[in-house]
């Protein structure tokens, strides 16, 4: 089984992690100022509160749900520098073969509109004051929150430098913002034509480790497959990374068992079968829960449990968190009843 993303983690009672949550579950209107063509199929939106309030803060890695006209939810990182308290930028691929989240961003969202998202969270941070250096890489539109690592990382005057692999100049997003740092010789651009052999070679960057350094990587399912493999030389504390999609783990459904689940609030018990998810068959019940990606790897549907044995199958949680929190979308139990504080 792949390792989860991994993360240094500042200990925190069990009540700030309610807290934390809490907040992140809040939810504002915000008004699209600006959007604008970065390149081939990449559009950025940038976000200012419709009220002209200061938005809720966030840090480098950190991601917004947007809660689209039709009702879906999607969840985008924040590229713009976390010292912004005015507005929030995303940077969307339209996606032909996705979900179809994509294609209405595009398609469907014009300057002056209105939307809702979520408050920042944070499942993809950039380590403390225990790294001496921090070595980034980008596959496609997995630069987006490295963008706003760039700039929290300059701000601390931090050692970095980030390696960025597209298919072309004509696909690649924040040329011109990277620039600067091309020069300086921090940014390498590389350009493989669609074939990833003739890219980055992540195998000879990532064969040596240097004490002190911490690796981030983010970016479509063969570029986080091919750096995951090349991390035998790196020590998990110090390797971070965050999916946009399912991290490629097959479970064999046919061992599935059926369990109950039971909501705090009014008591109710709900059976949960083998063939269907948690989050399912809370919404069957009229329980609303918030889902996006029903894979295990946006962090919005992450519920406090009570009492139970879950089996978790998401790339979010920490070993930390699993011990007070399931991914409903995709979380199971081995059997008996999981209490959901709902």
């Amino acid at each position: 089984m792949l390792e989860e993303t991994d993360r240094f983690e500042n200990e925190m009672n069990e009540t700030s992690t309610d807290d934390d949550l809490a907040r992140r579950k809040e939810k504002r209107t915000v008004r699209v100022a600006k959007i604008e063509d970065v390149a081939e199929g990449i559009k950025t939106f940038e976000f200012v509160a419709s009220d002209e309030t200061p938005l809720a803060p966030f840090t480098a890695g950190a991601h917004v749900e947007v809660h689209l006209k039709d009702g879906t939810i999607r969840s985008y990182s924040l590229c713009n520098d976390p010292a912004e308290r005015h507005r929030y930028v995303i940077a969307v691929l339209k996606e032909e073969n996705g979900r179809g989240g994509s294609k209405l961003m595009h398609e469907a969202i014009s300057e002056g509109d209105s939307l809702v998202v979520s408050n920042p969270r944070n499942h993809f941070p950039l380590a403390g004051r225990e790294a001496r250096a921090h070595l980034l890489l980008a596959g496609g539109i997995g630069v987006t929150p490295m963008m706003a690592m760039i700039a929290e990382l300059d701000a601390k005057g931090a050692r970095w430098s980030m390696h960025y692999a597209t298919r072309s100049p004509e696909r690649t997003a924040f040329l011109k913002q990277l620039a600067p740092y091309v020069e300086a010789g921090k940014v390498t651009i590389h350009h493989d034509g669609g074939i990833p052999q003739n890219g980055l070679d992540i195998r000879a960057l990532l064969s040596n480790y240097e004490i002190g350094t911490h690796l981030y990587f983010c970016g479509p399912q063969g570029f986080m497959n091919a750096c995951g493999e090349c991390t035998e030389a790196w020590p998990p504390h110090a390797v971070h990374r965050e999916y946009f999609a399912s991290a490629g783990i097959e479970y064999d459904q046919s061992e599935n068992v059926p369990f109950e689940v039971k909501i705090k609030s009014t008591g109710q018990t709900l059976p949960v079968p083998s063939d269907r998810s948690i989050s399912e068959v809370l919404k069957d019940a009229g329980c609303v829960v918030d889902t996006d990606c029903e894979d295990g790897y946006c962090g919005t549907c992450i519920t406090r449990y009570l009492s139970g044995n879950p089996e978790h199958r998401d790339t979010v949680l920490s070993d930390k968190e699993r011990k007070s929190y399931v991914m409903v979308c995709c979380a199971r139990a081995k059997g008996g009843v999981l209490e959901l504080d709902l």
